[in-house]
C-alpha cells in the first residue's frame, strides 16, 4: 500500500514532502482505507496514554473527570494542568518530589514565560507527562506498590500496563523501549492501536474503558492544551476521541466505532493534523471547523504564504 504524500507549499512551490501511513476502520470494524505499511510494529508514543490510564483505573486509580483526562494527557504545562497534577499527587499523599519524569519548562509559550518571569525554572511537574506520572504514582499507593521504581519494566504497574496493551490491541507487544518521559514504551501495529481506541468508545457506560473515553472527550483541553490541534479536532467533531503521540502519531475513534491511526514517517509533526483530517473525511466527517484544520499555514514575513496539505 502506497503512503499518502503531504506537501509543504511555499508561494506555490513544493519545498518538501512528507510520507504518511494511515488506516481507518468503519463502524463495522472493517478497514475502509489504508496507506503505507500499517501492520508492522509502530511507536505510538503518547497515543498509548489512554491504555496506560486504563490499566491504572482497572488497578484502583480513583480519578474522574478532569483529573482522569489529565492522567491521559500530553499537556502544555498551563497553570490548570500543573495544579491538576499536584492535586493527583496530594490525593495520594505525595508531592512532586516523587515524580521521575524529566525536568522541563511548560510547552505552552506563555506559561513558560510566566514561570521564568517569576523566577522559576525547569521542574518535573511542568513536563508534559506529569499528569500520567502522578496517576502512576497514585496507582502504586492504592496498591501498596513501590513508588521509587514505578518506571521499571518489571514493576507490577508496568506489567499490568503491558498486559492491558496486549489485550486491547489484540496483539503481543513486538518490542519495548523507553519513552521520552522515562516510562516503558510498547510497540504494536497501527491497526492494533486503532482497534484499541475503537474498544474504548464502544465500551458500556461506566466501565473503565468508557470512563477513559468520556473523560477525554468531555475535557479535551486537559488532555493536551487550550490551543492544541487535538482540542480543536475534538471540538470540531462531536464524539471524537483523539490522542497524539510524539514523532507524529495520532490515534482516534468516533462514538459509533469508526476509528483510525496516522503516522508521519519522518516524525514531522507539522504534517500530522492534515493527515488526520483526511482520515476523518475518509470516514464521512466534514464541516467548516474540520476544513479549517485540513491545511496548516506556512508563513513568510509573519504572513501566510502557503500551506501544508495532503496531496490529491
Amino acid at each position: 500500500m502506497e503512503p499518502l504524500l503531504v506537501d509543504v507549499v511555499r508561494s506555490g512551490f513544493v519545498e518538501s514532502t512528507h510520507r504518511a501511513r494511515m488506516v481507518v476502520f468503519g463502524a463495522d470494524g472493517k478497514v475502509v482505507r489504508a496507506h503505507g505499511d500499517v501492520d508492522v510494529p509502530a511507536s505510538p508514543r503518547s497515543s498509548m496514554k489512554p491504555l496506560q490510564a486504563l490499566a491504572m483505573v482497572r488497578g484502583g486509580l480513583a480519578l474522574e473527570g478532569e483529573s482522569l483526562a489529565l492522567a491521559c494527557a500530553s499537556h502544555a504545562g498551563e497553570a490548570f494542568h500543573v495544579d491538576g497534577a499536584r492535586k493527583i499527587l496530594a490525593g495520594a499523599g505525595l508531592d512532586e518530589g516523587a515524580l521521575r519524569c524529566p525536568l522541563a519548562l511548560p510547552e505552552d509559550p506563555g506559561s513558560a514565560r510566566e514561570v521564568l518571569r517569576t523566577g522559576g525554572d525547569q521542574a518535573r511537574i511542568f513536563m508534559n507527562c506529569s499528569g500520567k506520572h502522578a496517576a502512576m504514582l497514585a496507582t502504586c499507593v492504592a496498591n501498596d506498590w513501590p513508588t521509587e521504581t514505578y518506571l521499571d519494566q518489571t514493576h507490577p504497574l508496568q506489567r499490568a500496563i503491558r498486559a492491558c496493551v496486549e489485550e486491547m490491541t489484540g496483539e503481543r507487544v513486538a518490542a519495548s523501549g523507553v519513552d521520552g518521559c522515562g516510562a516503558p514504551l510498547f510497540f504494536v501495529s497501527m491497526v492494533g492501536v486503532a482497534r484499541a481506541f475503537r474498544s474504548l468508545v464502544l465500551a458500556d457506560p461506566g466501565t473503565p474503558e468508557r470512563r477513559i473515553a468520556d473523560a477525554m472527550r468531555a475535557h479535551p483541553e486537559w488532555t493536551s492544551g487550550t490551543s492544541r490541534p487535538e482540542t480543536a479536532l475534538m471540538r470540531a467533531v462531536p464524539g471524537l476521541l483523539i490522542k497524539a503521540g510524539a514523532e507524529a502519531f495520532d490515534a482516534f475513534a468516533l462514538a459509533d466505532g469508526r476509528a483510525g491511526t496516522v503516522k508521519i514517517e519522518d516524525g514531522g509533526q507539522r504534517a500530522r493534523t492534515p493527515v488526520t483530517v483526511a482520515a476523518l473525511r475518509a470516514l464521512g466527517e466534514d464541516g467548516p471547523e474540520l476544513s479549517a484544520l485540513a491545511a496548516t499555514p506556512v508563513f513568510g514575513r509573519g504572513e501566510p504564504v502557503g500551506e501544508i496539505r495532503v496531496r490529491g
